[in-house]
C-alpha cells in the first residue's frame, strides 16, 4: 500500500491506523506486510464497506480533514469497491521484508559447457 506523503509520519507514529481504499478488488492481505518509508505496515483487516460507512469521523481517523479530501486521494481509477484497511506500523526488523534480490546462478562455479560440433563425414 502506498500513502501519499502528507499521511507517511501519521502512519509511522502510529497515530493512523486505517485507510479507506476504492478498489475494483483487494490488493492486500491480512497478515501480510508490505514495506513503506524504512520499516513496513502489516495489515490487521480488509473490511469492504460501503460509500455512506465513510463518515467525518472515519476519515479523520484515516489522516483526512473530511470525506471530500479522503474521496479525493482514494477515487482514482476505475475501482468501485471500498475497503476498509486497518494496518500496524512495524518499525525496521530482520522480518521487514527488503528488496527482492537477483537469485544466484544456478551454473555458478561449474566449467562452461564446450561447443559440439558434428564432424562431417
Amino acid at each position: 500500500m502506498i500513502f501519499t506523503k502528507r499521511l507517511r509520519d501519521g502512519v509511522r507514529s502510529g497515530r493512523i491506523t486505517c485507510s479507506v481504499r476504492i478498489w475494483t478488488r483487494p490488493h492486500v492481505r491480512v497478515g501480510h506486510r508490505y514495506r513503506m518509508d524504512g520499516g513496513a505496515i502489516e495489515v490487521l483487516s480488509v473490511q469492504p464497506i460501503q460509500l455512506a460507512d465513510v463518515t467525518p469521523a472515519l476519515a479523520r481517523e484515516s489522516g483526512f480533514l473530511g470525506v471530500v479530501d479522503l474521496l479525493k486521494v482514494a477515487k482514482h481509477g476505475r475501482g468501485e469497491n471500498v475497503y476498509l484497511v486497518r494496518f500496524r506500523y512495524v518499525g525496521p526488523t530482520r522480518s521487514t521484508p527488503s528488496r527482492k534480490r537477483k537469485a544466484p546462478s544456478r551454473d555458478r562455479g561449474r566449467a562452461p559447457k564446450a561447443a559440439s560440433k558434428a564432424q562431417p563425414r
